[in-house]
């Protein structure tokens, strides 16, 4: 459905260095990027933008990534850690949502729901 959807970050390099490292695990690297705007996907896509924006308050944007495994939701959570993302919840399953339904999320510096989801 979607072709690319884009954020306004409140310190473009903050960001940059958080969606590197938690979406490296899926396989996900920066594509573009410039002193106003970056933009992540698989190589030579451009699915997330994300767009400095100083006066930005706050955003509370919730972004699903696939992953192909358990072990990638894994290292999505402990990599978003490890570059300054804010727990939202472990790697585990959510029954309430689905038998299968193994994830884990994480706040982004600008406070955004950040998951990794492997339905396997």
């Amino acid at each position: 459905m979607f072709d690319h959807i884009g954020l306004k970050v409140k310190d473009l390099d903050a960001s940059v260095r958080f969606y590197t490292a938690a979406l490296g695990p899926l396989g996900y690297e920066v594509t573009a990027q410039d002193e106003s705007s970056a933009a992540f996907g698989a190589k030579g896509t451009s699915t997330l933008w994300l767009y400095a924006d100083a006066k930005l308050a706050h955003s509370l944007v919730h972004l699903a990534f696939s992953a192909r495994n358990h072990a990638a939701v894994d290292a999505f959570y402990r990599e978003g850690l490890k570059a300054r993302g804010r727990d939202n919840g472990a790697p585990g399953v959510r029954k309430d949502y689905s038998p299968t339904y193994y994830a884990a999320f994480v706040f982004d510096p600008d406070g955004n729901n950040v998951e990794a989801v492997c339905l396997k």
